[in-house]
């Protein structure tokens, strides 16, 4: 009786273990994650200004920002530049943490199934936010105007805001950040639920704040859309779904508005 009690004792030690970050350090990783996020984008907008921008030599730091900003090639290589980045810190982060990063970020392959049945669900969403898009009047769509206009190739700005963004924000928000809160009631009995609720409600609240070029309307619906996205990942089990399933929506809308203005 006692080795079987010893050999449950163990088992149940393995079975939980301990939160790659305490709680107070999942506090910082959002807010540092947060501020990196608005960082990275800034470095990148200065580094791909100085690259693509003329007469950048007397330029100031705030000129380079203020025309970068509305440059097409600026802002598709900042994307690019700021995904280099946020990749490599968040990387760092569970590296120095002691942690799997592929593990950690759930970065394996999913049930196609599951798959299937979440795409089902994408399409509903898309059909019936279209739907009210229409019915409102609303153009979420019209920052991307300038950007359109000034970028050097349509298909460096469709590479950079269908493949790249959707890549490095899935990895920090239904990835790092979601896996950080989530993992704060790993020890709690019978909380698993409740950390991935937790999780996805608090990730995709700050997913779509972020999105600054938006009005309430679209921010509104961006946090329905990351829920979706967060579902995804718990019931696929793999960060991977959420990343395809984010390339298709933003493809969707890039496709839309292609086909608007052509």
């Amino acid at each position: 009786m006692l080795k079987k009690a010893t050999t449950a004792s163990i088992k149940t030690t393995v079975s939980k273990p301990a939160p790659l970050f305490s709680r107070l350090g999942a506090l910082l990783l959002v807010i540092g994650m947060v501020v990196t996020f608005f960082i990275s984008q800034l470095i990148g907008v200065y580094i791909a200004g100085k690259m693509v921008l003329p007469a950048t030599k007397n330029a100031t730091m705030g000129d380079i920002f203020f025309f970068g900003s509305n440059d097409g090639t600026v802002v598709s290589l900042s994307i690019i530049i700021g995904c280099v980045l946020l990749v490599a810190v968040s990387a760092l982060l569970i590296r120095v943490r002691g942690g799997n990063v592929r593990k950690y970020l759930a970065l394996q392959p999913f049930s196609w199934s599951v798959g299937i049945g979440m795409l089902g669900l994408l399409l509903i969403f898309m059909i019936g936010s279209q739907a009210l898009t229409y019915l409102l009047n609303e153009s979420p769509l019209v920052f991307v105007d300038p950007l359109y206009q000034s970028v050097s190739s349509v298909w460096l700005l469709i590479f950079a805001m269908v493949i790249v963004a959707p890549i490095y924000e899935e990895l920090i928000f239904r990835g790092l950040l979601w896996s950080a809160i989530a993992e704060q009631f790993s020890n709690v009995a019978n909380a698993e639920h409740r950390g991935a609720i937790v999780a996805s409600l608090v990730t995709s609240v700050i997913f779509a704040v972020i999105h600054l070029q938006y009005g309430i309307y679209e921010i509104g619906t961006i946090v329905v859309l990351a829920l979706i996205f967060c579902y995804a990942r718990i019931k696929s089990g793999s960060l991977v779904l959420p990343m395809l399933l984010h390339v298709v929506n933003n493809g969707a809308a890039m496709a839309q508005y292609l086909a608007e203005i052509s």
